[in-house]
């Protein structure tokens, strides 16, 4: 192998504890055009059948998209990141890629790469997108096709990276690590640093599904890593470990084992973006699926959301003894995958510990000695 597996990955960024600091301003959102998948996935969080047909029937249509960008640019939006499911499922994707462009928009796209044909390829290269992100679920046709249990997507996704190389779009890439392709991490970081230079993003932590589905939610935990094995990848990089050790005073908060606020959210949630969800939802962030977190933009306009139901949303506290006494004041918080979106997703309850997420954390801890 050459080269280590996380060293060109940037460190994550730490979570500011301080709830009120900074003025919340509109900056960026993120755009889901459908929970449609060509793919399959083991790990996947939102997809539904490409041919489903309620879920296409309940997609925000271009007219009401252009509605919501409009507002979204008014209030300062700069950036916008399209992502699904696949994207590039809906037939009106270049229509809004366009419009999106035309507003003034930067714009980036998520993309298993593919459905890319000719047509994106002139698209794209007329009207730059800011990036494309790829999916690399693995190097070989075998472990890929594990993952997306889609015979020949191996092939049309080695197709379609190379369209977008060939001709020069932007492309940066993500790698999860998984059960079915843990084996194959060491090539998939040599596979994509042979073909930029730009990015590689890796990441080990999945979150269960926003429909809640149990059977897939079994499917998604079957494919977690342990804690011990996440601490070995990370340790198997040098550089990483650290780059991490190095930043031990910013990433443990000795001060907040006194901590006894209770609002929930103290993340960047809401401060300077938002997600669109497929429907006409506006969340938080893209995990955040709580219903009585969700706003419907369908019905609502995006500067009442903005300016009276995410504070409202970010002022939410809770009374739980066990979450105060834990989660609350953990030192370790901002090493560990604990938040109210992921604890909901876990749990259904935004205050409660994740027991998954709390030994992911001390493993880590215990890897940089930081306890």
């Amino acid at each position: 192998m050459s080269g280590s597996i996380l060293s060109s990955i940037p460190l994550p960024e730490f979570r500011v504890w301080d709830r009120l600091k900074g003025k919340r301003s509109l900056i960026s959102f993120c755009l889901e055009l459908t929970a449609r998948c060509n793919l399959n996935c083991t790990h996947c969080y939102i997809n539904l059948p490409a041919g489903d047909r309620e879920a296409r029937s309940e997609e925000l249509t271009r007219e009401e998209i252009n509605r919501i960008v409009d507002e979204a640019v008014s209030l300062g939006a700069l950036w916008c990141l399209i992502s699904g499911g696949e994207p590039l499922l809906r037939g009106d994707f270049s229509d809004i890629y366009l419009d999106l462009k035309k507003k003034g928009l930067l714009v980036s796209v998520f993309t298993n790469a593919v459905l890319i044909n000719q047509d994106h390829i002139e698209l794209f290269r007329r009207y730059p997108p800011r990036d494309i992100e790829v999916s690399v679920y693995g190097v070989t046709a075998e472990t890929y096709e594990r993952v997306t249990r889609k015979r020949g997507s191996f092939d049309a996704f080695i197709r379609g990276l190379d369209l977008l190389l060939e001709n020069r779009i932007k492309v940066r890439f993500k790698a999860m690590a998984l059960r079915s392709n843990v084996h194959e991490i060491p090539r998939i970081a040599d596979f994509c640093r042979e073909k930029t230079k730009d990015f590689f993003r890796f990441d080990p932590f999945l979150h269960l599904r926003y429909d809640g589905d149990q059977i897939r939610n079994e499917e998604i935990k079957s494919e977690r890593l342990t804690p011990a094995e996440v601490v070995d990848l990370e340790r198997s990089d040098p550089e990483r470990l650290q780059a991490l050790s190095d930043e031990c005073e910013k990433i443990v908060d000795p001060a907040g084992s006194g901590e006894l606020c209770n609002h929930l959210f103290h993340c960047g949630a809401g401060r300077n973006s938002f997600t669109l969800s497929w429907n006409g939802g506006l969340h938080l962030c893209s995990s955040l699926r709580h219903p009585d977190c969700i706003y419907d933009l369908r019905r609502g306009n995006l500067r009442q959301a903005w300016e009276e139901f995410i504070p409202g949303v970010l002022n939410m506290r809770s009374g739980k003894k066990v979450f105060l006494e834990t989660c609350r004041g953990c030192p370790l918080i901002n090493i560990c995958m604990w938040c109210p979106a992921t604890a909901h997703l876990e749990t259904g309850e935004m205050d409660v510990p994740v027991d998954y997420f709390c030994d992911m954390a001390h493993t880590r801890a215990g890897a940089l000695e930081l306890i």
